[in-house]
């Protein structure tokens, strides 16, 4: 088929910065959209209308044809509406249109889980067959149809189970694809068997060989089983996951099955948010031309948590949740020898509590020389990003990772393991070409990560060839304009093969 030069995307999402967000994917649903409609393609975002989102402050609207629709969940019949507004953006209108039910999203401020007794939600499963639904109601009530829907996460894998089942035979419906992006298979959306008879799919779908795994109902299995393609947030990753028993979340063999449809594409980053050179955050700003700017954020750091500032000595940077998949297991039994080494380290985090704890205690111990912060701070975060020599980011997996890239932009060389979007996006320095932007190492585990940091810290002593590596990362181009080019020719790929 002819692909048209001007896209129309329906962009369905569980999350979206600045109404919601417990992580990456709310900035990414933010910023790529809104490339895309730079680029010239016309763009629209479906999320739910959590309890959370103000009406007033964003000036969402009703929309007269989007009131009290219909679908059935079960044996019940679930009315829903449809409002709109625009991304806050002073550059671009990119139309929203938010899903509004009270009973499974306006009476709830949290997302997933339930703040009181911190479990997920017992409903989740009507909430988003809710959400999967609704996209082809939206569709049809509006006679809008896009070239690609392009949804992310299990939150939206039902999407094209519905889409090759219950409205196959739409008229409306034979000309768009459906794009399915993993963000971190690690969640799956997975739910006792008795939530297919909610669902309303066929009932030839009702087993192993169809969306149930293990004999559990997965929407994220259904995502993969029936998408048109499917992309990970980096090539490394999308090669692992359907390669790798470990990082495969239990679907191996239908990854594997699939994985000519499985494409890798980095997400971005927003310039506008993390660039040492205008960042509201820092009281000293700098370039890669000029770096004076980053020792005194080094000094002000340092001096932050009571550490002794001293230019020559290295203060490393760490930002993570605080999980096994983070490596922070490395760290702690890495920590001792660490702290022989004549250097600084600086955490911020929160996840488990045995990590909390146990760093808490460090930081007891090693007074001089290691501080942390327990809890969330985007400002600390600017600081550190800015103020560090170096960044640990050990991880297990990585499906992309933003903190190595946000490093790589603030001259703030990382120090990572060879997985998934770490491997795309750090280039291991090599002392003969002083070609490379940080350091990499192979195996998970506790000696290697000493010897890399070890061969770090000795290149550190050449100021010459560590401000080679830190002017090294400063060039590359995270930029999400970058990226969202890499979307549309995805896109039009997949649009040209149907």
């Amino acid at each position: 088929m002819a692909v048209p030069k001007k896209l129309k995307i329906l962009f369905v999402t569980s999350e979206l910065f600045p109404f919601v967000k417990t992580g990456g994917l709310a900035d990414v649903s933010n910023s790529l959209p809104q490339v895309l409609h730079e680029l010239g393609h016309e763009v629209r975002i479906m999320v739910p209308k959590y309890g959370a989102i103000d009406s007033r402050k964003f000036k969402i609207h009703d929309v007269v044809r989007l009131k009290d629709l219909m679908i059935p969940i079960g044996e019940k019949e679930v009315t829903f509406s449809i409002k709109s507004s625009f991304l806050p953006s002073p550059r671009v209108r990119v139309q929203i249109y938010f899903l509004e039910n009270n009973e499974y999203f306006g009476n709830r401020k949290s997302l997933y889980t339930d703040p009181i007794t911190g479990e997920d939600y017992e409903d989740n499963d009507e909430r988003f067959i809710l959400l999967n639904r609704a996209v082809f109601e939206l569709i049809l009530k509006l006679g809008w149809v896009p070239d690609i829907i392009h949804i992310n996460d299990w939150q939206c894998g039902l999407i094209p189970a519905y889409f090759k089942t219950i409205y196959a035979n739409e008229p409306q419906f034979q000309t768009f694809n459906i794009l399915f992006t993993l963000h971190n298979l690690s969640y799956q959306g997975v739910f006792p068997k008795s939530t297919f008879k909610k669902t309303g799919l066929p009932e030839e779908l009702n087993s192993n060989d169809g969306v149930l795994q293990d004999g559990k109902f997965s929407f994220m299995k259904s995502g993969l089983l029936f998408a048109d393609y499917i992309n990970t947030v980096s090539d490394s990753y999308a090669k692992e996951i359907s390669s790798v028993k470990e990082i495969s979340g239990g679907l191996l063999p239908l990854l594997t099955k699939r994985k000519s449809d499985i494409y890798g594409l980095v997400n971005g980053i927003d310039y506008s948010v993390w660039n040492p050179e205008k960042d509201p955050f820092l009281s000293h700003h700098y370039t890669a031309k000029g770096l004076e700017g980053k020792m005194e954020n080094k000094r002000e750091l340092v001096e932050r948590f009571s550490l002794k500032f001293d230019p020559s000595i290295p203060v490393i940077g760490i930002i993570s949740r605080l999980f096994d998949v983070k490596g922070i297991d490395l760290i702690l039994e890495s920590f001792a020898e660490i702290m022989k080494k004549n250097v600084q380290v600086v955490l911020l985090g929160t996840g488990e509590k045995k990590y909390q704890n146990e760093f808490e205690k460090l930081s007891d111990k090693y007074t001089d020389k290691f501080a942390c912060y327990i809890g969330f701070n985007d400002e600390l975060a600017h600081l550190i990003e800015a103020g560090a020599d170096m960044y640990l980011m050990p991880s297990k997996f990585e499906p992309c990772g933003l903190n190595q890239m946000y490093s790589l932009v603030y001259g703030t060389v990382p120090i990572v393991r060879r997985t998934g979007g770490l491997a795309d996006t750090v280039v291991r320095f090599d002392e003969q070409t002083e070609e490379g932007t940080g350091f990499v190492f192979e195996e998970y585990n506790a000696k290697e990560l000493l010897k890399e940091l070890n061969r770090a810290l000795s290149v550190y002593e050449n100021k010459k060839v560590w401000h080679k590596i830190i002017k090294n990362g400063m060039k590359v181009d995270f930029s999400w304009q970058a990226s969202a080019k890499r979307y549309v020719e995805l896109y039009k790929t997949i649009l040209s093969g149907k």
